[in-house]
C-alpha cells in the first residue's frame, strides 16, 4: 500500500457485552468486529478513528472511555440523546468458540448515515487514507443509509483512499433476506480494494476485480491472492484456542497495519497470523497490552 498522509477509519457498531464466566456470573465489556480491529490497529501505531453512533448514557460513555484509552479517535462518534447502544450476551463453548445473542434493533449506530450530523461522518471518510468495514456494518443500515455509505466509499476512493472489507456474513443480521444481502454485498464489493474474507464466506470473488484478497481459514493457511499470484501463508503455530473472540478481527488489523507500513501482502499475512495467535491465547477480545505483538 503506497505511503500517503491521512488516517484510517473503521466503520460499524460497538456493543455492550455481557460475558458469562465459568462460575455463571457475567462480566461487562465492550466490543464489535470493526471496533476490535480499530483497537488493534491503534495498538500497532496506526492513526485510526472509529465511526459509529452512541447514546448519552453511562454505557455509551464507557465505550468512549475505552476508545480513548486505546488511542482510537472518537471524533467520528455521533451522539443520539436518549438512545442506548446495542447489547450482546456471549457464552463460551468447550473449544473456546463463542455463542452470541443480540439486542440491538434500537441502537443509534443503525442510523449513522441518517442522523442530523451524518455529514460529519462523510467528511471523515472523504479525508481517510484507509476505510475498513464489514458485512456486519452493511447489515446495520437502511437502504437509504447504505446508499449514502456506498456513495461515500466511491468518492473516497476517487480521492485516493483504499477500502478494505471483511465479509463477516451473519445471517441473523439480515433477517433471512438473502436477496437483499446479495444485492448489498455485490454493490459493496464493487468499491473494495482489499478483501479479507473467511474461507466459508462465499461473497468475495476475484470476478469483482478486487486486486488484493486474503482468505482466512482458521488454524489452516491463509491464501493471499495479489499482484496476479496466489500464495498460501501457513499459521506459525497451531494451538488449541482459549477463546476465539476477535481472532479474525485481529488478523485483519495485523494485516492492514503491516500493509499501511509498506510491507508486502505475504509477510503482512504472516504478521496477521502472529497477532491472531496471540489473541486466541487469552479470554476476551482484547489481549493484555504486553502480549499484543503486531510485527
Amino acid at each position: 500500500m503506497s505511503e500517503q498522509k491521512g488516517r484510517s477509519v473503521c466503520v460499524g457498531e460497538v456493543l455492550i457485552e455481557l460475558t458469562r464466566g465459568t462460575d455463571g456470573r457475567f462480566a461487562l465489556s465492550s466490543g464489535g468486529d470493526t471496533f476490535n480491529t480499530a483497537v488493534y490497529l491503534a495498538r500497532a501505531g496506526v492513526d485510526v478513528a472509529f465511526a459509529t453512533a452512541l447514546g448519552d448514557d453511562p454505557y455509551s460513555e464507557s465505550i468512549l472511555a475505552l476508545a480513548a484509552a486505546e488511542g482510537v479517535a472518537k471524533d467520528l462518534v455521533l451522539r443520539a440523546p436518549g438512545r442506548l447502544p446495542g447489547l450482546c450476551l456471549a457464552e463460551s463453548g468447550p473449544a473456546g468458540e463463542r455463542t452470541f445473542r443480540y439486542w440491538r434493533e434500537g441502537a443509534p449506530d443503525r442510523e449513522l448515515f441518517e442522523l442530523p450530523d451524518w455529514m460529519q461522518i462523510a467528511q471523515g471518510l472523504l479525508a481517510a487514507r484507509l476505510i475498513y468495514f464489514s458485512g456486519v456494518t452493511l447489515s446495520l443500515y437502511s437502504n437509504n443509509g447504505l446508499g449514502r455509505f456506498l456513495a461515500l466509499l466511491e468518492a473516497a476512493r476517487q480521492q485516493g483512499a483504499k477500502v478494505a472489507f471483511d465479509g463477516n456474513f451473519r445471517p441473523r443480521g439480515w433477517k433471512g433476506d438473502l436477496t437483499r444481502t446479495r444485492t448489498v454485498f455485490i454493490e459493496a464489493l464493487k468499491r473494495v480494494d482489499i478483501a479479507l474474507p473467511t474461507f466459508d464466506d462465499e461473497a468475495v470473488l476475484q470476478a469483482f476485480g478486487i486486486g488484493e484478497i486474503v482468505i482466512k481459514n482458521g488454524p489452516n493457511s491463509a491464501l493471499v491472492a495479489a499482484a496476479g499470484g496466489h500464495e498460501f501463508v501457513p499459521v506459525p503455530e497451531v494451538m488449541v484456542p482459549v477463546d476465539t473472540t476477535a481472532a479474525g478481527d485481529s488478523f485483519n488489523a495485523g494485516y492492514l497495519a503491516a500493509r499501511l507500513a509498506g510491507i508486502e501482502p505475504v509477510p503482512a499475512a504472516s504478521a496477521a497470523h502472529r497477532l491472531a495467535g496471540d489473541v486466541i491465547r487469552h479470554p476476551g477480545a482484547f489481549v493484555p497490552r504486553a502480549n499484543a505483538a503486531i510485527h
